[in-house]
């Protein structure tokens, strides 16, 4: 029953370090066929052994059946425990197909001026791009004071842009 526990310790060790170190550990296994990825990624390997070791562990304890026996619940369970990882890893790796936002969305978005901007220079403004608040420089062409909300007319540069105040 040792060597079961001791199976299902060090799945949990591995699992726990995989996602601490968030695959510097699949950096160490890249020499290995082609690295592991899919049914063979860290994770799934884990919840497989570490389920072997459990589930044996159990088996051995409350039953008295034999190793062998152990041994096979555990590789059952193991191989469970291993699938679901894999299909709950997946899942969550397929949900990443948003935009990135650009910085020509920002035209005809509203913000406001948190420093004045001058008729012959440039102040800032803040404006949410993708729901979170970005500060740029703007232009405008007439002067504008600070609190007032803006309307992004157009993008000058990765980090500026041209405004004209709201009419209300």
């Amino acid at each position: 029953m040792g060597w079961f526990l001791g199976l299902g310790i060090a799945g949990v060790v591995v699992l726990a370090l995989s996602l601490i170190f968030d695959g510097l550990l699949e950096g160490f296994f890249n020499g290995i066929g082609g690295g592991l990825d899919g049914l063979l990624s860290l994770p799934v390997i884990a919840g497989f052994v570490s389920m072997l070791g459990f589930a044996g562990a159990i088996t051995l304890g409350t039953t008295g059946l034999g190793a062998g026996v152990a041994t096979a619940v555990g590789v059952v369970a193991g191989a469970g425990a291993g699938w679901l990882t894999w299909r709950f890893s997946s899942a969550l790796m397929r949900d990443g197909d948003a935009d990135t936002p650009r910085g020509d969305d920002l035209v005809g978005s509203s913000g406001t001026v948190v420093t004045g901007i001058p008729s012959a220079g440039y102040g800032e403004v803040l404006v949410y791009l993708a729901g979170q608040p970005v500060k740029y420089a703007a232009k405008s062409d007439t002067p504008v004071t600070r609190g007032t909300e803006v309307w992004v007319e157009s993008v000058l540069s990765s980090t500026s842009v041209a405004v004209r105040p709201v009419d209300r």
